[in-house]
């Protein structure tokens, strides 16, 4: 083994070799938790032999397992991921998200969950900018109006019905107030995987929400990104959905979580 690749003779030689892992295992997503060595090689960078080479010595020792040509995360990761998700935290994994997000969009950047039938404010990462939407740890608010209650009653689907089956009572003029349209946009949150909304809760405010999901595939929360609609026109709300499906992603595969199948 060459020196690049951990054998050095100085302890302050870095361990390239473990970067050139890292790069390995952050190719494969749970959009693609799939791929073949090609697809490594492209989405790394590396040289085709040194893609060959880790892959097959990190098949060997079960951080990545092989079926044909396909190549996923090995199955003995979950089994060293077990220990460091248990007991950890939600929020701690949460809170370093959203300031991540609230730093590259500038807007307030929440979580919520679903308590007894309300969405609720869990944590938040406020903008900077003096005009902005009242949001705070502990706020209380309806599921049924704005991209984070669809997010949640998307993947909830009893708690959607009692949601449906219950007065939807307006809050602004454009406040979804059919069951059968409410219906249809949770289908389609679903289908899309996230939710874009305008003035639903506030006039003049937009928001959009991506599922957070546990190791059981259980929907743990929902994250937001949210602001005024003058900052966040829909084209705008359109451009940040990678960015807010892949904070999503990486909190679900943080808490070693998959999507429901």
């Amino acid at each position: 083994m060459s020196v690049d690749e951990g054998s050095g003779s100085s302890r302050h030689t870095p361990l390239l070799v473990l970067g050139k892992i890292t790069e390995i295992l952050d190719a494969f997503s749970l959009a693609r938790p799939a791929l073949t060595f090609s697809e490594i090689q492209q989405a790394t960078g590396l040289p085709t032999s040194t893609v060959q080479r880790l892959v097959t010595n990190m098949v060997a020792q079960g951080l990545l397992d092989r079926v044909g040509d396909q190549i996923r995360i090995g199955v003995r990761m979950a089994y060293w991921a077990a220990p460091a998700v248990k007991g950890v935290d939600v929020l701690t994994i949460v809170n370093p998200v959203l300031r991540e997000m609230r730093d590259a969009t500038g807007e307030t950047s929440c979580f919520f969950r679903e308590e007894q039938g309300f969405r609720v404010c869990v944590a938040v990462a406020d903008t900077r900018h003096v005009l902005r939407r009242d949001m705070y740890v502990g706020k209380i608010l309806p599921l049924h109006a704005g991209s984070a209650g669809r997010v949640l009653l998307a993947w909830n689907p009893e708690l959607a019905e009692a949601v449906l089956a219950r007065p939807l009572e307006p809050i602004t003029d454009t406040t979804v107030t059919s069951p059968e349209l409410l219906r249809e946009l949770i289908r389609q949150t679903r289908s899309d995987g996230f939710a874009i909304t305008t003035a639903e809760r506030e006039d003049g405010s937009s928001g959009l929400s991506a599922p957070v999901f546990n190791s059981a595939a259980e929907l743990v929360g929902a994250v937001s990104i949210s602001g005024p609609t003058i900052r966040m026109p829909l084209a705008r709300c359109e451009e940040w959905v990678d960015l807010l499906v892949g904070s999503a992603e990486k909190l679900t595969r943080t808490l070693g979580g998959r999507y429901p199948s």
